[in-house]
C-alpha cells in the first residue's frame, strides 16, 4: 500500500488547570524535518517530542504546535518589590536633593505623596516579574497522548490520501501499458518498412567494389538498433515490477521514484528510436502519462 506525505491531525485536551490544543501538519520532503511549537516550561521535551514524530511520520516536513491555555485564574507575574522600593527612594532623594518643590497655584511646598507616585512606578522597567512555572509530569503525561492522538489522526489522514494516489497511479500505470501494446503493430511494420527502404537504396548503389560480407554485417547491425523490442521487454517488466512495488509495505516512494526513472528511460529510447509519425504520438502521451505520476509520487511516503 502507499501513504500520502501530507496530512494534518489535531486533539484537545481539558484539564483542572489548563486546556490544550495539540495539532500536527505534514507537507512534501525528501528526509524528516520536524518542527516543534510549545511553551518554554516543556522544551526540554522537545528530544523525546522529535523521536516520536521521526519513529511515527517517517519522512515529511512535521510541524507539531501545542498551544496552552491557562484555565487556573492566578496570574504568574508577581511585583518585584525590590526594584519598586529603589525606584521610590531614589525618587525621595532627588526630592530631598532639590529641598522642595513649588505649587504652580499656591506657591507653597509640598512633597510627593507615595499614593501619587505609585502608578508611574509600576510603569517602570521590570517592576514586574514572571513567575518560573515548573512541568507537571501527571499533566504531561496527558500531553503526550494527546500528541499520540493527533499523530494518529494524521496518519489516517496519509492513508486515506493515500488510497486515492493509488487509484490514480494505478490508472495511469495501466495506461502506459495499454499504449505500449498499441505501439506494438507499428513496431513490426516499421522494421519492415526499413528494409524496404534500404532494398531501395541499395539498388542504386553499385555494389562492385563493395565487400559483401561487411556490408551484410553492417546492416544487421542497423536494423537490430532499429529493434525495440528490448525496450518493450523492459519497459513492460518495470510497469509491472511498479504495480508489484506499490503494494509492499511503505515507506515505497523513494523506490517507486526510481522505478519510475527507469521506466521513463525505456520510453525515451523507443522515441528516439521510432520514426513513424504514429508510434511518436504514443511515445508522447506515455511521457505525458508518465509525468503525471512523477507528479505524484513527489507526494507519497
Amino acid at each position: 500500500m502507499i501513504l500520502s506525505m501530507t496530512g494534518y491531525g489535531k486533539s484537545e485536551l481539558n484539564l483542572i488547570n489548563a486546556n490544550f490544543t495539540i495539532e500536527v501538519r505534514s507537507l512534501n520532503s525528501k528526509q524528516i524535518d520536524a518542527n516543534v511549537k510549545m511553551s518554554s516550561v516543556y522544551r526540554d521535551k522537545e528530544i523525546l517530542l522529535r523521536k516520536l514524530l521521526s519513529e511515527k511520520l517517517q519522512r515529511g516536513k512535521i510541524e507539531l504546535s501545542i498551544w496552552r491555555e491557562s484555565s487556573n485564574l492566578k496570574t504568574k507575574y508577581r511585583l518585584n518589590t525590590e526594584v519598586i522600593k529603589e525606584y521610590h527612594n531614589q525618587i525621595l532623594q532627588m526630592e530631598k536633593d532639590l529641598s522642595f518643590k513649588w505649587n504652580i497655584w499656591s506657591f507653597t511646598p509640598f512633597k510627593s505623596k507615595s499614593s501619587d507616585i505609585i502608578p508611574s512606578l509600576l510603569k517602570m522597567p521590570e517592576v514586574m516579574i514572571k513567575g518560573e512555572e515548573e512541568v507537571d509530569e501527571n499533566e504531561w503525561k496527558e500531553i503526550e497522548k494527546g500528541v499520540n492522538s493527533a499523530i494518529d489522526n494524521l496518519l489516517q489522514f496519509r492513508i486515506d490520501e493515500g488510497s486515492k494516489l493509488d487509484e490514480d497511479i494505478k490508472s495511469r500505470i495501466n495506461q502506459l501499458s495499454s499504449l505500449l501494446k498499441d505501439i506494438a503493430p507499428f513496431a513490426k511494420d516499421r522494421i519492415g518498412k526499413i528494409k524496404e527502404s534500404l532494398s531501395e537504396k541499395l539498388s542504386e548503389i553499385d555494389r562492385k567494389n563493395i565487400d559483401e560480407n561487411r556490408f551484410e554485417q553492417e546492416l544487421i547491425y542497423y536494423l537490430e538498433k532499429q529493434d525495440i523490442t528490448e525496450e518493450q521487454v523492459r519497459l513492460s517488466t518495470h510497469l509491472n515490477y511498479f504495480l508489484d512495488t506499490m503494494k509492499t509495505d511503505f515507506p515505497n516512494g523513494k523506490k517507486l521514484g526510481f522505478i519510475s526513472q527507469e521506466i521513463g528511460r525505456e520510453i525515451n529510447t523507443i522515441g528516439s528510436k521510432s520514426s513513424d509519425a504514429e508510434m511518436q504520438k504514443i511515445v508522447v502521451q506515455m511521457k505525458d502519462e508518465l509525468e503525471k505520476i512523477k507528479e505524484q509520487l513527489l507526494n507519497i511516503l
